[in-house]
């Protein structure tokens, strides 16, 4: 009988480590540590800074960005599980060299520089554009339904909202009057009904204010169809839509990415609150367009000959314009792949001249 020297996965152990040494080059943390440190201006985000002369020393946004960046590589987007990284996995521990911010400081760095996030991923365009990685010869679009944290059911016209509005006004005077009925309790248990029935009240009280409190203060939601009518609003995100997907209905966005075909470079990306697709092709390439001339990448990309693959969704979108004349023709699914999954429901192909 063999023998084997034993082995135990649940211990700890003390390991004298360098940090530079756990970000190999060739590896994708390479790149973030090394893009951040070497060919980015982190200066867009100095001025939000308020602790120059006085206050607490604040995390420095280089470290941030390599965590949250990393983090999004990996599928992670929860501000509490990066922290929990940065305090169990060796890769965050050298990204971060060794430091632990806040859940809620990752949160609020996000929250709070979209502006400078997208003026970062301009500047990350024109590293790829430097090294030959955008080919600029055709260009994949492409959407996900992704859910948002307002709730479906606080979703409704103008017209739903407030006739739920008066529903829960009549269930509070109902409950109400059953409350003025138990009024004299003779028994404990008696009064544990009554703290129950007013906790009721209460809840539903400051649901019908919410709702009230809306639609004095908003405006219906319109759709951007021919006819623009009214679609339904969110009282919570008002921005975001209820829309269906394959695994049922959600209140959500309509993510959509741009992505160049020779290296599966995403060049943009956009959240939409409508489910529909057919009004996310235009404002997706005037995008493009406005960001290709500001980083004087190419000063007119649809003008010459760049190819663009879309969903059927999007084939009604606008109407051509005279510098812009799409031909359509049928495709097959593109050989383009975005994080090593296949662009599919590449439907049509359009040449924009």
């Amino acid at each position: 009988m063999p023998r084997f020297k034993p082995y135990n996965y649940d211990q700890d152990a003390m390991v004298v480590i360098n940090y530079r040494h756990q970000l190999q080059p060739g590896t994708f943390e390479y790149a973030v540590h090394y893009l951040i440190e070497h060919k980015l201006d982190l200066s867009v985000f100095y001025p939000k800074y308020r602790n120059g002369d006085t206050g607490r020393l604040a995390y420095d946004p280089a470290i941030l960005l390599k965590i949250i960046l990393f983090a999004y590589s990996k599928g992670i987007t929860s501000s509490r599980e990066m922290q929990w990284c940065c305090e169990t996995n060796i890769l965050f521990k050298a990204l971060s060299c060794d430091t632990v911010p806040h859940f809620t400081t990752l949160a609020a760095f996000v929250s709070n520089h979209a502006e400078e996030i997208e003026a970062l991923f301009e500047q990350v365009l024109l590293v790829c554009q430097e090294q030959g990685l955008l080919g600029n010869e055709l260009f994949a679009i492409d959407g996900c339904k992704m859910a948002s944290d307002a709730s479906k059911e606080w979703s409704g016209t103008f017209k739903e909202l407030g006739d739920k509005r008066d529903k829960l006004r009549r269930l509070i005077r109902h409950r109400l009057q059953e409350h003025r009925q138990q009024d004299e309790a003779a028994t404990e248990a008696e009064l544990d009904q009554q703290i129950r029935e007013a906790r009721t009240i209460l809840s539903l009280d400051e649901a019908k204010n919410k709702i009230d409190r809306f639609l004095k203060t908003q405006s219906p939601r319109k759709g951007q169809g021919k006819r623009s009518k009214e679609v339904k609003s969110n009282i919570t995100d008002n921005e975001s839509a209820k829309m269906t997907t394959g695994k049922g209905t959600i209140q959500g966005y309509n993510g959509v990415a741009t992505v160049d075909k020779k290296h599966q470079v995403i060049i943009d990306a956009q959240a939409f609150g409508e489910g529909q697709e057919h009004h996310t092709l235009k404002p997706v390439l005037e995008r493009v367009e406005q960001r290709y001339r500001r980083l004087g990448i190419n000063a007119n990309i649809f003008q010459q000959g760049t190819i663009v693959t879309a969903d059927t969704g999007s084939a009604n979108a606008t109407r051509p314009s005279p510098n812009r004349r799409p031909n359509t023709a049928n495709a097959t699914r593109t050989p383009a792949h975005h994080n090593g999954k296949r662009l599919s429901r590449l439907a049509n192909s359009t040449s924009i001249q």
